[in-house]
């Protein structure tokens, strides 16, 4: 008979002490699952599921943020068509900032982030050398401008797309020890959304101020009329004039009558009334008969430009160091500066560059009140770009009697014969030339001088004066 008490032969002999290792051993064993299930990456599926948070606040708001800039970019390229570089510099501006914003919202990565910080830190940059110093290599950016409400916005908004970029890259991919990845709460989310929303509504005020400002300017663009939308009509027929010029405002080629519509246009009739031309409103030269939506937009265009650009040549007193010298003529109540050196520099209706500025010398003090634009490449009256139609008169100045000095000043006028007397001379052919005023004028913006030396205008057109659009103030 075997004892029951005494273990088999063979058995291992269990003591109190080992059998408390064992549970000691199986208690750790369930730990080391436990902790396993919960780490990040488990595939245990009776682990908790850690919690996660999307980060979409940062990236929501730099993506809406770049879609405003861009649509602002997109809204200014128009009112910079004079100048080529500016346009292809805004365009791409727009492009980029336009694509990676919906980009972004759409899928957001660490890559996109990445590219984000670059492009809302280029645009910030060159903002600020625009504003400060000027961009040299872009032709029309060359000189500093004032901040106005249009760059401004289109500036913070690249800003705030880069700092949201910036954001999500640094940390809206991190995670925790604990499981948790870091991201937005839902009050974040509610501030984003709040600030998409104030994005849209400032980038409608941007883009507005964009399409109807011109370079730094105020306000001082046409309305829908400048566009054409509702007036006229273009079909298959074809108007011909002896001659073309490449438009200085728009850049497309058209007739050069001054009296002609653009090839293949036809004359709109006036569906609204006239208003008188005010530098202070919006700009509108439509209401006149006979004259196309491109020509009226060109037109527009051209004034709101020399609104724009003209006023940095204010100050008199600096002109010689820019190269103007006064032509001596202050006694008719109106002094032109001339830059000589910019007649026929290749450059024409361009209101940095502007060939004559004149100010008004009636008042205790000088005031700028118009440019006169030069036309180029040495043609005559026949041959001078089409501008505005009936709104825009080419005019030349063929009697006025100039000193030998250098420069010239005037000194009195031709006789019937069309000489000037001993000791005074004529400087050659005449060259068309064209007022822009900045300030209201009774025969409107493109109005020509008056009194002595008021100079001519083509062979059998008579003095135009745009009373629809004057203004006695």
């Amino acid at each position: 008979m075997v004892d029951e008490q005494q273990p088999l032969e063979g058995q291992p002999i269990e003591t109190p002490s080992v059998a408390q290792a064992r549970a000691s051993i199986a208690q750790a064993q369930e730990a080391l699952v436990s902790a396993a299930a919960a780490l990040p990456g488990s595939t245990d599926p009776d682990a908790e599921p850690r919690r996660r948070v999307d980060w979409s606040a940062p990236i929501a708001l730099a993506g809406a943020a770049s879609l405003g800039a861009g649509a602002v970019h997109a809204a200014a390229i128009g009112a910079h068509a004079e100048h080529t570089s500016v346009v292809k510099v805004f365009t791409v501006m727009a492009v980029l900032q336009l694509l990676w914003g919906a980009l972004v919202l759409v899928r957001p990565a660490r890559w996109l982030s990445a590219a984000g910080v670059a492009l809302g830190g280029a645009a910030v940059v060159g903002w600020i050398m625009a504003k400060t110093s000027g961009i040299s290599w872009v032709d029309g950016l060359q000189d500093a401008e004032p901040v106005q409400w249009s760059d401004g916005l289109c500036a913070a908004l690249a800003a705030i797309a880069g700092i949201g970029a910036g954001v999500h890259l640094l940390v809206g991919s991190e995670t925790r020890a604990d499981g948790i990845q870091r991201g937005s709460t839902p009050s974040l989310r509610r501030l984003a959304l709040g600030g998409a929303a104030a994005i849209a509504v400032l980038s409608l005020t941007g883009m507005n101020a964009a399409a109807s400002h011109s370079h730094a300017g105020s306000d001082h663009h046409g309305s829908d009329e400048a566009t054409g939308d509702g007036h006229g009509h273009i079909d298959d027929g074809e108007t011909h004039a002896e001659g073309t010029h490449d438009d200085p405002v728009d850049g497309e080629t058209v007739g050069a009558e001054s009296s002609g519509a653009a090839h293949g246009e036809h004359g709109a009739t006036a569906a609204v009334a006239p208003v008188p031309y005010d530098p202070e409103l919006p700009i509108d030269l439509g209401g006149v008969e006979g004259v196309t939506p491109q020509q009226q937009a060109r037109a527009e265009n051209l004034v709101a430009i020399t609104l724009a650009r003209l006023p940095q040549f204010a100050d008199y007193t600096t002109l010689e160091a820019k190269g103007y010298h006064s032509i001596q003529d202050g006694g008719t109540g109106a002094e032109h500066y001339i830059n000589w050196n910019y007649i026929n520099d290749g450059r024409e209706l361009d209101p940095d560059y502007p060939e004559s500025i004149v100010f008004d010398t009636t008042g205790p003090e000088k005031k700028l009140v118009s440019a006169m634009f030069f036309a180029e490449g040495g043609v005559d009256l026949d041959h001078v770009p089409d501008i505005g139609g009936k709104l825009t008169q080419w005019h030349i100045h063929n009697d006025l009697c100039f000193t030998e000095s250098n420069p010239p000043r005037v000194a009195g006028l031709t006789d019937g014969a069309g000489n000037c007397r001993p000791g005074l001379r004529t400087l050659g052919n005449p060259v068309p030339m064209i007022h822009v005023w900045i300030t209201p004028h009774k025969c409107g913006p493109f109005a020509a001088l008056e009194g002595i030396g008021a100079g001519q205008v083509k062979a059998g057109d008579t003095k135009a004066c745009d009373t629809a659009h004057g203004s006695s103030h």
